[in-house]
């Protein structure tokens, strides 16, 4: 595999990941990627700007400040003054999960990653397939974490 293959196979996974997302019941609601990106910015970095997660992310401020509010009015996270300059906010993620969270990580991909799968003439995969894929992507999960991914970006 190749950079460029895994960049491919990092989108595909990202729209499977999308499309395995339950829709949020109420709220603004603004790009799931550009939520998700934001939201693992804040993660990684506590106390955080939307300034600093613009600067660090590449997303227009725009889609950062929308992601805010979407992850805001769901409960994902916290925002108050900073008490060095009042004129901004610094975002923290909430310190209990959101009722809109804990739906989210019940949610499997099952059903999305069928679908994905599922041949152009309509056959279902196979469910050894669906098994084998899985466990794959499980053991991804373990090895390659968002703070994986910050250190890449430090190289």
């Amino acid at each position: 595999m190749n950079g460029v293959e895994l960049f491919l196979l990092g989108r595909t996974l990202m729209k499977i990941g999308e499309q395995a997302m339950p829709e949020p019941k109420s709220g603004p609601r603004g790009s799931v990627r550009s939520v998700l990106v934001t939201l693992g910015d804040i993660v990684t970095h506590p106390g955080t700007t939307v300034g600093e997660i613009t600067a660090r992310t590449g997303l227009p401020q725009s889609q950062v400040s929308t992601a805010v509010a979407r992850l805001e009015e769901t409960g994902s996270i916290t925002t108050a003054p900073d008490p060095t300059d009042r004129r901004r906010r610094l975002i923290h993620p909430a310190a209990r999960p959101s009722p809109r969270v804990a739906e989210v990580r019940a949610t499997t991909i099952d059903a999305a990653l069928a679908t994905a799968l599922t041949t152009p003439d309509g056959t279902p995969p196979p469910p050894e397939t669906l098994t084998e894929i899985t466990t794959a992507l499980e053991a991804l999960a373990r090895h390659l974490t968002p703070e994986t991914a910050t250190r890449a970006r430090e190289l």
